[in-house]
Parts: structure tokens; C-alpha cells; sequence
């Protein structure tokens, strides 16, 4: 059988890692064993990089458009700062790969419109680095939101928290271009607000409060409360500083859901739903652990194989970023912010 272009002779989709920060590692030791992706290049600009590169197996590159003109590589994954992605989209589409982007995809409505665009129009997947919609527990929540189960939905919470990590000054992720609410909110809070719009569709509104508790310039405690265009009500509270804890709940007319996380993403360790209805006692469902990470990035695989449909759609990764641009104006105006689009 003749290898298809930008495929392993075993058939995994070869993929380039862009960005070699700590995620970008990160996403390649999460790889390695994957039967459905194979990275088979990294790269950067900073040169000392070759050397962990070469340590891997895998070939270094310094320019991203060596990859993008590589005919055995199929997809891209951009671990890049995020006021680069919209630029590095395009570039990947008008060269026919497949882009996974990390979150946020892009820091304007308009630009994850151009990005989502692009990839239709070259005939490209675009795949987005939201691990929490691939859950196993997600699928049954969403199902059970759809079937109306719930009744009709009113409002959702979600929480998170991490312990905060030390990071230089410099670091390209604290800088305001890069995180306009905050650090929280770029590292967090879109992780919530897209679980959010899973389960209420668009947001109309946000109102939102950034404040810098334990650091001294960071932003690193954020709420939001959303409108939806369905409704409902949407509470999103996130904050770097406590103990790792994940938690999406989901109210309507005829009961309410909560999900909690046991373990952190990068090592989970399954899952705890609790389901309420009227006249019923709660009951209590616990999900194994499995590599989410991972299965984001395969299912992303499986989509540009045409296996399957990638579980996040367009209009939900443009409407999870027009509700970001107008939480990160409202941190700023504290004010009511109207969502584009």
C-alpha cells in the first residue's frame, strides 16, 4: 500500500510540535505512545533547543516554514504565544496542514473568525487545545442537556483553580498583549467559558472582575458572570493560588449535574458526576481515569481522517473567543460588555 503524504507508513498523522516552552514538551511526551499521531519534528527559535530535540528522536527545525513545506508532515500542533496563532493558521492552511492550536485560538472574535475561515477553505481540520470537552463524562452531560433531561437550562458554574507556579517577569505569558484579562483568564477561565457555551450555546454578555491578590501585578483571581443567548445564567470563577480544583455544574427545571476533576489534566485520575432530580435522591457516577490531552489531539486526528467529526465546532470556538474578547474589555471597563457577533 502506497504511505498516503503526511502520514506514517503505520498511518498516524505525522505532526510538527511548534514552540518549545514547557507545553510544547509537555504535548510531545503525551504523544509518544499515541497509535493515531506521530511527532515527528519540532520547532523553535531558539537554537539550544536542538539538542532536547535530537534527545527525543525527532528532527529540529528553526523556521516554521520548513515544516509547513515538508510533504511528510501532515498537521501542525502550535504551543506558540497567542497573538501569534492567526498568523501561523493561515500560514499552515495556505500550505494544506491540519492546525491543533492551543488556547486561547486566537485574542479577537475577528481573527478566530479569519482562522476558522482559512482551514474551510484550504479543506483543513482545526482542532483547539480544550482537553475538558473530551471527557468522558462531558459526552454524557452534554447528552443528557440535549435530550432535555435537565428541563430547561437556567444556569451553569464552573470553577478552577490551580496552585500558583512562579514565572520571570518576562515571561511571554504574563505580558498584557498576551493575557489582556489576566493570567487567570487565559490560562483557566477559557477552559470554563468554552465548557460553558458547550451546554448553553452563545454568550449576549459578560460582565466581568479581575484583581491581583497574591501576586502584584498578575490578575491572577478572575469572576465572570455570562448571559446566553438561551437565557441562561453562566458563573465562571477562577483563580491561581489554591490547591488544584475542577468543577462544571449545570442547573435546570428538572435537576442539576456536578462534575468534578480528582486529578490534575496532565495526570488525571478520572471523574466524579453527581446527578439531581426532583423527587429522586442524588445519584453518584464515578469515570476512570484517561489521557485527555491525548485524546483531544487523536480525536483532531481522527477528524482530518475523516473517521470522525471533532467534537468542538467552529461556530463554538468563534463563540468561545467573542466571549473572551468581551470579558477581557469588561476586566478592564468593569462594565456590562456586549459579545460580538
Amino acid at each position: 500500500m502506497t504511505k498516503k503524504a503526511g502520514y506514517s507508513e503505520s498511518g498516524q498523522l505525522n505532526l510538527a510540535v511548534v514552540g518549545l516552552g514547557w507545553w510544547g514538551k509537555t504535548m510531545i511526551e503525551f504523544l509518544k505512545d499515541s497509535p493515531t499521531v506521530k511527532v515527528v519534528t519540532a520547532v523553535d527559535v531558539v537554537p539550544a533547543s536542538a539538542e532536547w530535540v535530537k534527545s527525543q528522536g525527532l528532527r529540529f527545525a528553526s523556521d516554521y516554514n520548513d515544516v509547513l513545506a515538508d510533504p511528510n508532515i501532515g498537521g501542525v500542533i502550535l504551543c506558540t504565544p497567542h497573538t501569534m496563532h492567526t498568523q501561523q493558521i493561515a500560514a499552515a492552511a495556505k500550505a494544506k496542514k491540519h492546525v491543533f492550536c492551543e488556547k486561547p485560538l486566537a485574542m479577537t472574535r475577528r481573527d478566530a473568525v479569519a482562522s476558522v475561515e482559512a482551514c474551510k477553505a484550504a479543506g483543513v481540520v482545526l482542532g483547539v487545545g480544550h482537553e475538558h470537552r473530551f471527557k468522558p463524562v462531558m459526552a454524557d452531560i452534554l447528552k443528557m442537556v440535549r435530550s432535555g433531561e435537565l428541563g430547561k437550562i437556567q444556569f451553569t458554574e464552573a470553577t478552577m483553580t490551580f496552585q500558583w507556579r512562579p514565572m520571570a517577569a518576562d515571561n511571554w505569558r504574563l505580558q498584557k498583549a498576551e493575557a489582556p484579562g489576566g493570567v487567570s483568564m487565559t490560562a483557566m477561565a477559557v477552559h470554563a467559558v468554552e465548557l460553558s457555551i458547550a451546554v448553553n450555546g452563545p454568550a449576549q454578555s459578560v460582565v466581568a472582575n479581575m484583581r491581583s491578590i497574591i501576586t502584584e501585578s498578575n490578575n491572577e483571581t478572575l469572576g465572570i458572570l455570562l448571559s446566553f443567548k438561551n437565557g441562561a445564567n453562566g458563573v465562571v470563577c477562577t483563580a491561581n493560588g489554591p490547591p488544584f480544583s475542577i468543577r462544571f455544574a449545570v442547573f435546570g427545571s428538572k435537576g442539576w449535574l456536578e462534575v468534578y476533576d480528582t486529578g490534575h489534566p496532565m495526570a488525571p485520575e478520572g471523574w466524579v458526576l453527581t446527578v439531581s432530580k426532583h423527587d429522586s435522591r442524588p445519584v453518584t457516577t464515578e469515570y476512570p481515569a484517561m489521557p485527555l490531552v491525548r485524546a483531544n489531539v487523536e480525536a483532531f486526528a481522527d477528524a482530518a481522517a475523516g473517521r470522525a467529526p471533532y467534537a468542538i465546532s467552529p461556530e463554538e470556538m468563534v463563540a468561545n473567543i467573542a466571549a473572551f474578547e468581551a470579558i477581557c474589555k469588561s476586566a478592564e471597563s468593569r462594565q456590562i460588555e456586549v459579545v460580538e457577533g
